[in-house]
């Protein structure tokens, strides 16, 4: 098949550091280059590719800015627009930059199915209800309940390389939260299940500039060097010795988490996750068997307590057989061709 792919701009593909999105795209992106499609990849221009790539800029939003701003729609509006000018080179083109890139659908010659990333409700809603019935992919079945009004026609949950994942067989000494630091992730509810359960804890990740404040006061405040350790982004490798060596990941949420890539991540390397009950945590932790799923951070403190019980083996064993990136493409390469035998 001939594929468009679009990712949003604001992280290369693959992303040096933060950016699960992207990742994710790189994943798909690659694979089905693999698989022998002749696939295109409409990503920012320091992006790093065996597919063809197509950009409207040289290097990513981010890079430019410096910080992340939602007002910036002309550069979505921009790519778009050279996907349509291509579109009739495609057999299928999978969106994975949101609502703005189904504007110009009706321009588009080609069909187009859009991965929904987000773990917030849309915004603004108008835009994602007036294109309601185009076809969606959700990355969890808990994502759906954002935008329920959406024509989701499938779940695909993440997938990763396991064998880029080094797994351990021994049990750190540290818990271990990884992901953006923003009153969503619950970093700061992380400090305090350390805290309650007398075991240090490493936290790394990126700062939003819109988070700057509550990184500051309840997350860089606490930094001792010693129990609580505060690092920033981390390249891949970091992120792996740190996977590897945990006693557990904590994911302490106050949102509707869409899938959390750090979990399966965490798990490759043979690290059972304790997460609160929401969003797709449910779906992807096996309660008592990869981890556990709580309600409070005193659950979670109990659940350290257990941890032992988990099997490092099992947790690898599972995101081999439920989330790697061939089940993911699997599911993708089969649902284009479904679409276009609809045709």
């Amino acid at each position: 098949m001939k594929i468009g792919i679009i990712s949003p701009l604001w992280k290369p593909v693959p992303p040096e550091k933060y950016g699960g999105t992207e990742a994710v795209v790189s994943s798909i992106t690659e694979e089905l280059v693999r698989r022998g499609h002749d696939v295109t990849l409409f990503a920012s221009g320091d992006s790093k590719t065996s597919a063809k790539l197509i950009s409207i800029t040289e290097k990513n939003l981010y890079d430019i800015f410096g910080y992340f701003k939602w007002d910036c729609l002309e550069y979505d509006i921009l790519q778009i627009e050279s996907v349509a000018r291509l579109s009739a080179n495609f057999d299928i083109i999978h969106n994975h930059n949101g609502f703005v890139p189904l504007v110009l659908t009706p321009l588009i010659k080609a069909p187009l199915i859009t991965t929904i990333h987000s773990s917030l409700p849309p915004q603004p809603s108008s835009l994602a209800k007036a294109f309601k019935d185009r076809p969606f992919i959700s990355i969890s079945n808990a994502q759906r309940t954002l935008a329920p009004y959406l024509n989701y026609i499938k779940t695909v949950y993440h997938g990763i390389d396991v064998a880029k994942y080094h797994f351990s067989e021994k049990t750190g000494d540290y818990l271990l939260f990884m992901g953006t630091f923003s009153p969503y992730k619950g970093a700061d509810l992380a400090i305090d299940i350390a805290k309650k359960s007398g075991i240090p804890i490493v936290l790394a990740g990126e700062v939003r500039k819109e988070f700057e404040d509550f990184y500051k006061e309840k997350i860089l405040s606490q930094h001792d060097g010693k129990n609580i350790i505060v690092k920033g982004e981390l390249y891949f490798e970091e992120k792996i010795e740190i996977f590897k060596n945990a006693l557990a990941l904590l994911m302490p949420v106050r949102w509707t988490e869409a899938f959390g890539l750090v979990m399966i991540e965490a798990m490759a390397c043979g690290t059972p996750v304790i997460g609160f009950n929401k969003g797709s945590i449910p779906e992807v932790i096996d309660n008592g068997k990869t981890g556990f799923i709580v309600e409070s951070v005193e659950e979670a403190v109990e659940a350290i307590k257990k941890i032992s019980l988990i099997d490092r083996h099992q947790c690898r064993k599972t995101v081999t057989e439920r989330f790697s990136i061939k089940r993911m493409v699997d599911e993708y390469e089969t649902l284009y061709k479904e679409l276009l035998n609809e045709r």
